[in-house]
Order: structure tokens, then C-alpha cells, then sequence
């Protein structure tokens, strides 16, 4: 029986057949653009003192654009860990997961009608409990900015959306931190 990764010796990997990289996760988590998979990815919505934590992309999608802190999830790691990981690393914040607030799927298509992004994106609400906000790795700038001023700022669509389905629930919040 053909195999899709050859070995030269027992027990040692040798070279790799041409249809091996369909078997490898490596490959799979590497790819955010025109990925062979969905990738799954956290968010938070962090509160305080009626505003809301948001971060200035430093990359597509949505480059430039303001939106929650939040990336990708790292193989084996726990939803909630990252979005606490994500978090720290963008802004320099230590949070606490409050409660899950949506599950999102950004699909965007080139001009041929390629699949070039597809993110399944799992929102938490959150509150900070450490730390000095500052903008790190993915974050060209971050801010805390009152609720009622998110939507004057170029936000993504995602958190657009968002905000259109959750606002009673954000305001309500807001109103308590």
C-alpha cells in the first residue's frame, strides 16, 4: 500500500509524497490567506467605566480599521486562554472572561470568487483586571473609547455587526463597569 509519506529507515520520516501537505496541521494552521480550512479565532469586548477596549489593525483583514483585540487560536490551546493571551498580547492588559457573547464567521472572497479569508470568530465579554494599556504585535494603536463613540470610528464590519446585534446588552453593561 502506497503511503503519502515515504520512509527510508523504520521508525524515521523521509521524504514527503506530493500529497502529504493535505495531511500535515502544520500547514494547515499556518494558512490565514486562502486557507484550506476555516480558522478559529477569539475576541473580546472588553469593559470599563462605560467604554470599550478597541484596537487599530496592523493587519488584514481590515487593515487600519478599528475592532476588538482578539487572533487566532494556537493548536491545543483553550478558547478562553486565548482570548486572555490574545488580549495581553495586543494591549498589554490582563483580562477576565466574563461570559461568551457571539460566534461570528467572516468569510471574504478575491475577485474571482476565491475564499481568501474565512474566520469563525468566538466573542467573549471581559473585564481588565491588570496592566498598562499599551498597542503590541497585531495593534497598530489601542484606546479605550465610550460606547456611544464606537460607531463614528472606521470599525470593521464585524464589529459593526456586533454592535448592531448586541448593543442593548454592551450598553447595559457599559452603564455597570
Amino acid at each position: 500500500m502506497d503511503s503519502p509519506i515515504s520512509s527510508s529507515a523504520p521508525g524515521r520520516l523521509g521524504e514527503r509524497s506530493a500529497l502529504s501537505h493535505l495531511l500535515m496541521p502544520s500547514d494547515v494552521a499556518l494558512r490565514r490567506v486562502y486557507p484550506p480550512a476555516p480558522v478559529v479565532a477569539v475576541a473580546a469586548a472588553v469593559l470599563k467605566d462605560g467604554c470599550l477596549l478597541l484596537v487599530r489593525r496592523a493587519s488584514e483583514p481590515g487593515r487600519g480599521k478599528w475592532s476588538l483585540p482578539g487572533g487566532v487560536v494556537r493548536l491545543g490551546e483553550r478558547l478562553r486562554e486565548a482570548v486572555v493571551r490574545e488580549v495581553h498580547e495586543e494591549t498589554g492588559l490582563t483580562i477576565e472572561v466574563v461570559g461568551l457573547l457571539d460566534v461570528v464567521e467572516v468569510i471574504r472572497r478575491d475577485e474571482e470568487g476565491r475564499i481568501k479569508y474565512h474566520y469563525v470568530i468566538v466573542d467573549y465579554l471581559a473585564r481588565p483586571l491588570s496592566g498598562e494599556l499599551r498597542a503590541a504585535t497585531d495593534a497598530l494603536e489601542a484606546r479605550w473609547v465610550p460606547l456611544e463613540e464606537v460607531r463614528s470610528l472606521e470599525i470593521t464590519s464585524t464589529l459593526r455587526r456586533l454592535l448592531d446585534e448586541h448593543w442593548d446588552e454592551l450598553a447595559s453593561l457599559a452603564e455597570l463597569s
